[in-house]
């Protein structure tokens, strides 16, 4: 099967999923519903092409390993959205890009170089022997390890205020 070949039931799909993830999740899609079928075939390309849905505005390197951060919902996600109000592919926006109150800007490009990535495991900030600190919601006890707080809790949809630095 080609890029051409991926069949609009399979991207229909995969909108649906993206739509019932982002809603669980306390996510905004792109009002733009053509915007968001052309990314869910980008997905569906990558997909097909890699083995898992990297993020289609992205270069992935083809090893998952390598790729982790851009898989779809990818790590920068969050710090776009509140920095920028987008993610970089404006897959998910915020509330207001999303109601028009608010315009849908330039994303610059979070991802480190491949050799910066691969330095990075080293670096410190946690838990002892966690790269990443992390952190946990004081509403469900959700933890997480990540630069910084999710803007929603994945389990209870508390907001990013509601989260503390565990130990």
């Amino acid at each position: 099967m080609s890029d051409d070949e991926i069949s609009g039931a399979l991207v229909e799909e995969r909108v649906k999923a993206l739509r019932r993830d982002a809603e669980a999740g306390g996510y905004i899609l792109n009002p733009d519903e053509d915007f968001v079928r052309k990314l869910a075939r980008g997905i569906c390309i990558n997909e097909k092409r890699y083995g898992y849905p990297s993020c289609p505005c992205r270069l992935a390197f083809g090893r998952r390993e390598e790729d982790r951060d851009i898989i779809c919902p990818c790590d920068y996600r969050d710090p776009d959205l509140e920095e920028f109000g987008a993610c970089y592919c404006a897959l998910y926006v915020s509330p207001a890009v999303a109601q028009g109150k608010a315009p849908l800007v330039p994303v610059p490009e979070r991802r480190p170089p491949r050799s910066a990535r691969k330095s990075m495991g080293a670096q410190a900030g946690g838990v002892k022997g966690l790269p990443l600190p992390v952190w946990r919601c004081r509403v469900c006890g959700y933890l997480c390890a990540r630069e910084t707080p999710p803007l929603v809790c994945p389990v209870c949809k508390a907001s990013k205020d509601r989260f503390e630095r565990f130990m």
